[in-house]
């Protein structure tokens, strides 16, 4: 077993101002993407300015943090909402849904391609690539905070998480969450984005993969105490949730090869 390393939630306080890792993860995620952004549309017949970039990821910062608390609530607290619905804006007592915070970004893209005149698979092929390193540090965020931690386990690198009342080893799934969700799927849709590829099949194997890597790494994590297992005694809301992305994601990318061409290619 391995000591979880203790790590102060809180990464600067000056006074009473505190600024805490999980916020500070959160601002990486969008400072990497606007200038991994920034990096494609420097390119030789990118269509994109550096200004569009920029306002790309404000668009969208926005989407994620309306939309991931307004998932938070509904998927995760409604309960709790019903009791206080003030709730829903105290963003300092926690709770973030990616799955919110995803059709949050949706909304945010159909804006931006609005304002901009783009098409929206242009907008959302153009940045999903580098969403992963958001999600990436969003995880390491959660294993600073010692939450959303793994079920019980005996494998060596099974840690004992302080705020866990059952103080039993348990998966590091942060960490699993983080290199699938994060690193793997950021090189995959790099690698795959780099040529160019049918309207809205960058998009649709975001889906796939992210769907995938959760699905998986449901399978580590402990359920929400409150909602436990959905069904079967190992259906979890992140399963349940996850599934129709992987399913809209496979049937994009065989409309886009069906019914767009692929940009630059010669027609015969």
């Amino acid at each position: 077993m391995l000591q979880y390393p203790e790590i102060d939630p809180v990464a600067i306080a000056i006074g009473p101002l505190q600024v805490h890792w999980y916020g500070l993860m959160y601002l990486f995620g969008f400072v990497a993407a606007w200038w991994l952004g920034t990096r494609r549309a420097a390119r030789p017949g990118s269509g994109w300015t550096a200004q569009q970039v920029s306002d790309l990821v404000f668009y969208s910062a926005l989407g994620v943090i309306v939309g991931g608390r307004v998932g938070y609530t509904l998927f995760y607290n409604f309960s709790g909402f019903l009791n206080d619905p003030v709730s829903i804006v105290k963003l300092w007592q926690g709770g973030m849904s990616f799955h919110g915070g995803a059709l949050g970004v949706l909304v945010a893209f159909w804006l931006f391609a609005r304002k901009t005149g783009k098409r929206y698979f242009e907008v959302a092929d153009f940045i999903v690539p580098m969403v992963p390193i958001g999600l990436c540090a969003g995880r390491i965020g959660n294993f600073i905070n010692g939450e959303l931690w793994g079920r019980t386990s005996d494998v060596p690198w099974a840690m004992v998480f302080p705020n866990d009342p059952s103080q039993l080893a348990r998966h590091p799934s942060q960490l699993y969450q983080s290199l699938m969700e994060g690193l793997l799927l950021f090189i995959v849709l790099w690698l795959y984005s780099a040529r160019p590829r049918p309207a809205g099949a960058v998009t649709g194997l975001f889906g796939v993969g992210y769907g995938t890597a959760r699905i998986v790494g449901e399978f580590f994590r402990q359920p929400d105490a409150h909602l436990g297992f959905i069904a079967f005694d190992w259906l979890t809301m992140g399963m349940l949730l996850s599934t129709p992305m992987v399913l809209i994601g496979l049937g994009m990318m065989v409309w886009a090869y069906r019914n767009n061409p692929v940009p630059g290619a010669v027609t015969r």
